[in-house]
């Protein structure tokens, strides 16, 4: 039987089908894009030293001003600082991003192409343009490369702005049918090229309903092509009364790879973006690898400390060892199918 399956694969002549024991192309996630933190590696990928799925859509949603944006080039500055070959493709639809604010982040700007869109099929047309021409490249001769959009949400129709110059009122309602024709197709290439995304969009308070709800704008599309949703909340980060930075919450509203629901927090700051660490203090406690004594915390060797003097000089506190121990209970906690302590 398994010579007649290969013989019709052949007759095909798709080159990406195969035998699913062989692997499937653009379905299994076969290698993972670490974000620089731990704790948000671990809520998309069950590992803290997992990340974004290499080849998937991680979508990451929230209201105005929750730091999407800034939480999205947090990821971007890690990915190319880990490799100096890699280069980011980021697709633009608020006008909202400058030079400076990009290489304050600390982003390497000579490897990021910053691609401004206005209309849905603008971006659907130019991304697969990107993505062909990446796959006509040898595999071994790919370097890693990424894409953003920012955002989904402010993205028009080709005919909403032939309205808006035409001074017509009406809305298309034939958006969400665009919007999910676009990533039918941009997700299988996707996959294909092993080329992560990372998507921002808006999320607006569902009218009518019995508790308070959030819902992401853009139709179902979307939500059927992201292998990950994440929402996102946020309090300011003060030293003194000065804001440095921002405590972001992130709730796993989908996920194809870990538990839905789940949620941590993460600190994001201006000057370093995702800190390393944060969030390891209350996965360490969670698996009794510190333990809680009174105000101090008793690491594995006995010593006795204060939680500030962890977060302050986190490297020497979480050695291998104690990150290998939190991996352990991270993929309890964050992946279906393991058991929870």
């Amino acid at each position: 039987m398994s010579d007649f399956l290969k013989d019709i694969i052949k007759q095909t002549g798709n080159e990406y089908a195969g035998l699913a024991s062989e692997g499937i192309t653009g379905g299994d996630v076969d290698s993972f894009i670490d974000t620089g933190s731990y704790s948000f590696n671990a809520l998309l990928s069950g590992s803290i030293y997992g990340g974004l799925p290499g080849n998937r859509i991680t979508a990451i949603a929230g209201e105005a001003a929750t730091g999407k944006t800034f939480f999205a080039l947090g990821v971007v500055k890690y990915f190319l600082d880990k490799d100096k070959d890699a280069g980011v493709i980021y697709f633009e639809s608020e006008n909202a991003i400058s030079k400076s604010m990009i290489e304050s982040r600390g982003v390497d700007s000579s490897r990021l192409v910053v691609m401004p869109v206005a209309t849905v099929q603008e971006f659907r047309t130019q991304s697969i343009k990107i993505i062909d021409k990446y796959l006509e490249q040898p595999e071994d001769k790919r370097k890693p490369m990424m894409f953003v959009l920012d955002s989904l949400g402010m993205l028009s129709t080709t005919k909403e702005m032939e309205d808006t110059a035409a001074g017509k009122e009406t809305r298309d309602m034939t958006r969400s049918q665009i919007v999910k024709s676009a990533f039918r197709v941009l997700t299988l290439k996707l996959g294909q090229a092993n080329v992560p995304m990372i998507m921002t969009n808006h999320t607006y308070d569902v009218i009518g309903s019995m508790f308070p709800q959030k819902e992401m704008g853009g139709g179902s599309g979307l939500k059927y092509a992201a292998s990950s949703i994440i929402y996102l909340g946020k309090r300011k980060e003060k030293d003194g009364t000065e804001v440095v930075g921002n405590i972001i919450h992130c709730k796993n509203y989908k996920s194809r790879l870990t538990k839905e629901n789940a949620q941590i927090d993460v600190k994001l700051t201006y000057k370093e973006g995702l800190d390393r660490y944060y969030g390891l203090l209350d996965m360490a406690e969670e698996a009794g690898i510190f333990k809680k004594v009174s105000t101090r915390f008793e690491t594995p060797d006995g010593t006795k400390v204060f939680g500030k003097q962890i977060n302050d000089n986190p490297e020497k506190y979480f050695t291998k060892e104690v990150l290998d121990k939190i991996d352990e209970h991270a993929q309890r906690k964050f992946t279906y199918g393991q058991d929870e302590e």
